[in-house]
């Protein structure tokens, strides 16, 4: 067994000094991000959503933006817009926030579908396609985006495409009586923020992603994703199965998963871990199931032999 990267294991402690009481979460967080995914964080309003994707983006030294997402945010607000100059007798093109190593998109299920969109093709091509002329996004590129839950007033539901997108689909829920406890006795989350330096820069980050693509995946660990894969296909457990895209998210999120356990080899328990954050936000239950996808995601894990 391997020893977790001195680095690495900075990040986390940094990360967890803002974050109290969520240690499995913000792990979830550095795995998503070392598989080079974007990151959805899901929950009710005060819980810490954006403060996570703050503390995530300056801990990784790497150039962020945040755009708060409303009902009125157009995709050129995100983009960037081609204004015409006079000195230089054309059009200048001005970038938007999306060119960014890190995109902290705020609310984003408060803005248009036609807004929801236009991030479609920065976070599948890692590029952006405006008035014709394509422009390169920079390396490496990361959405972390947060969103409230449906039922709340001003939301818009993501579509299906989008969600896709993302690797990884975390909440992080109500703190325990001993974090609430720190929170309220502590310091303010914003200073907190204010003084995170970078543990990691983007060259370290790149040496982090090869080494997570080299972890070891063995035959009987691949058999057995693929019985998970067949399962969600099945019609039993949920109404469509997982995409071959899909699938190799869950390869990339499990490896990420051995690496940050201190393994060079991928076990059974890693994608156990890392399944019902990376898919049960692409699947649908079935009508009959009476749960939500992550708790039929479990039932489908239990019920699937280990190899």
């Amino acid at each position: 067994m391997m020893q977790t990267d001195t680095q690495l294991q900075r990040l986390l402690d940094q990360l967890n000094t803002v974050i109290v009481g969520k240690k499995a979460q913000v792990a979830d967080c550095v795995a998503c991000l070392l598989a080079g995914g974007h990151l959805l964080i899901e929950d009710v309003p005060g819980v810490g959503k954006t403060t996570l994707a703050h503390a995530l983006a300056r801990s990784f030294g790497l150039q962020f933006s945040r755009v708060q997402f409303t009902a009125d945010l157009m995709p050129s607000d995100l983009i960037g817009v081609s204004v015409y100059e006079r000195g230089r007798e054309g059009f200048v093109f001005h970038p938007g926030p999306v060119f960014a190593q890190v995109l902290l998109a705020d609310e984003i299920n408060r803005a248009s579908p036609r807004t929801q969109s236009a991030l479609l093709e920065a976070m599948e091509e890692k590029q952006v396609t405006v008035e014709s002329a394509t422009r390169p996004l920079p390396q490496p590129f990361f959405v972390i985006a947060t969103q409230n839950p449906q039922d709340q007033l001003g939301t818009y539901a993501l579509p299906e495409s989008q969600l896709d997108r993302f690797h990884m689909r975390l909440s992080l829920g109500y703190p325990d009586r001993a974090a609430e406890r720190e929170l309220l006795r502590g310091q303010d989350r914003r200073d907190m923020l204010e003084r995170l330096q970078p543990v990691l820069g983007a060259g370290d980050l790149a040496r982090l992603q090869q080494a997570v693509a080299a972890v070891h995946t063995a035959d009987p660990l691949l058999d057995y994703l693929q019985d998970l894969v067949r399962a969600t296909r099945s019609g039993r457990w949920f109404v469509q199965g997982l995409s071959p895209r899909a699938a190799l998210a869950v390869v990339r999120a499990a490896k990420a998963q051995a690496y940050l356990s201190g393994r060079d080899y991928v076990a059974p328990d890693d994608v156990a871990a890392i399944l019902p954050q990376t898919i049960a936000h692409r699947l649908v239950p079935v009508s009959d199931a009476g749960r939500g996808s992550a708790e039929q995601v479990r039932a489908m894990l239990e019920a699937t032999p280990l190899p």
